[in-house]
Order: structure tokens, then sequence, then C-alpha cells
């Protein structure tokens, strides 16, 4: 894309923000109505917490995700990479809120049978969408980069590495603290980080 002025970058933005709202608003509303189903049924498929707290997370990161595409309309340079990246990363967003909830669970099986049949499918996802957004921060420029400071970087390769270990293990207890530890730290990042749009 050629230089623009101003209002076409800002144009641009919007145009751009429509699809990601499209894609994130289809992710929330997976989430909503197979919560409701749960509240509605709540003895139709047996619920368990540590699926339950990932719902809460991927629920916290989508909302986080499009709390922060704000930031974006200050981006002035907008080319195809960029629009890519931003668009990929939602669709994997959506596709993790589509594997914590499935359409339909077959009679007689709840959701800890279901979390950890599918964890290699969801924890996978979830390593490849923190090293899409690493590709995602670097193709916005060094500034940008900088002014995440280096707890980007630990947070992501944690999140990583956490998460092919979790595709591995079965263990309970390791899948309840990365569930806990995950949703807390994604709280704080967003506190700390991004209660406030400049």
């Amino acid at each position: 894309m050629h230089d623009a002025d101003p209002a076409s970058h800002a144009s641009l933005y919007i145009h751009v923000r429509i699809l990601l709202g499209m894609i994130v608003g289809l992710g929330l509303t997976h989430l909503l109505r197979h919560v409701a189903r749960i509240v509605e049924r709540p003895q139709a498929h047996r619920v368990h917490g540590v699926h339950l707290v990932w719902a809460g997370f991927m629920f916290v990161y989508v909302l986080h995700f499009w709390w922060w595409q704000f930031s974006l309309s200050h981006q002035t340079h907008w080319n195809f990479n960029l629009y890519l990246f931003v668009t990929l990363y939602a669709l994997l967003l959506y596709l993790l809120c589509a594997l914590v909830f499935p359409e339909s669970l077959a009679d007689g099986v709840g959701y800890r049978d279901y979390y950890y049949g599918r964890r290699r499918w969801f924890f996978g996802l979830l390593a490849v969408m923190f090293v899409v957004d690493a590709g995602d921060t670097l193709i916005k420029g060094t500034a940008y980069v900088q002014q995440l400071g280096p707890e980007y970087w630990v947070r992501n390769a944690a999140f990583v590495l956490a998460s092919v270990a979790a595709a591995i293990t079965r263990s309970p207890r390791y899948h309840g603290i990365f569930a806990v530890a995950a949703l807390l730290y994604e709280l704080s990042w967003i506190w700390r980080r991004y209660e406030i749009l400049t």
C-alpha cells in the first residue's frame, strides 16, 4: 500500500477492525452460548473445574484482544503482512474458543473426558497463538517491541513451553496449576499494562 493521508489510514483501520470484530464476536458468542447451556442443563454433561477455568481464560483473553485492538488506531503503516498476522491471530482465538466447547457431546461424556481428549489440539493451538503474537509484535517495528519490555518475551516463551507440556501430559495437578496460573497472570497483565489505553 502506498503512503496515504491520516484519514485514509483511519478508514483502513476501521475496515480491518470490522473483520476482526466479526471473528472475535463469534468466539465470544460461542463461549457464552455453551456456558448458558451448562446453566440450563447442569446434569446433561458433568462439568470439570480445569476446563471451566480455561473457558474463563479464553473469555478474558478474547476481551483483552478486542480492548487492545483500539491501540492499532495509532498504527500509521498498514501492509498486507500486518493485516494477515492480525487476522490469523483473531482466527486462532476463534478456533481456541471453538475447541473449549464442542458443538455437542455424546451421551455419558463429560467435559473432563472431552478436555483431556482434545488437549493436544487446544494447547498446540495455544502455543501457536503465542508464536504468532510474537511475529505480529516484530512486524510492528523496533519501537513497539521496546515498549513491551523483556517481560513480554518471557511471558510468551513461558506460555509456549507450558502449553507444549500440557499437550503431552495428562497430569490433573499440572493442568490445574497451569489453568489457574494462566488466568491469574492474564488478569495481572491486563491490569498492569492495558487497564488504560493511551
